[in-house]
């Protein structure tokens, strides 16, 4: 799929990640470089302590990082497989209001795409999204880990 788009994206989100789609998550901004994911608290995301379930800050993480390695690898010529081998996340403040979690770190993505064809051996890249509220104030940070493998030919 060549020029991966946000709206694109959510299309995607709502067949293949329905609990992400149902729960508020959207893809605001998808570029090589950085992509931003979205999310309101309210009454389906909530938790029994008066903020945003940390599962769903862990799907708009996630979205936020892995929009990224899906944009770079449909758009090469060559075909990978990509898998989350690992994920860390931290807490700092109550998840109220909205929350924006944005990922910068394509350039990690592409080294680890030239890296693959190179070698035609699975890269890791560990990728950081920080979720910040309306005043700007870090709520949570994640890293995921990623697993990509350029697909032989058949």
């Amino acid at each position: 799929m060549k020029n991966l788009s946000a709206s694109k994206f959510n299309k995607f989100t709502f067949f293949k990640l329905p609990a992400a789609f149902w729960t508020g998550v959207r893809l605001k901004e998808l570029s090589s470089q950085q992509a931003v994911a979205s999310v309101k608290y309210k009454w389906i995301n909530t938790n029994p302590f008066k903020s945003m379930y940390f599962a769903v800050q862990s799907m708009a993480a996630e979205l936020s990082t892995g929009a990224i390695v899906a944009k770079q690898t449909m758009e090469n010529k060559h075909d990978f497989a990509m898998l989350v081998v690992d994920h860390k996340g931290s807490f700092s403040k109550k998840a109220v209001g909205r929350i924006n979690f944005t990922c910068t770190s394509g350039n990690l993505v592409k080294q680890a795409i030239e890296q693959s064809i190179e070698t035609n051996e699975p890269q890791k890249i560990t990728m950081i999204s920080i979720g910040k509220d309306k005043s700007g104030d870090e709520v949570s940070r994640y890293e995921f880990t990623w697993s990509i493998k350029k697909r032989s030919k058949k």
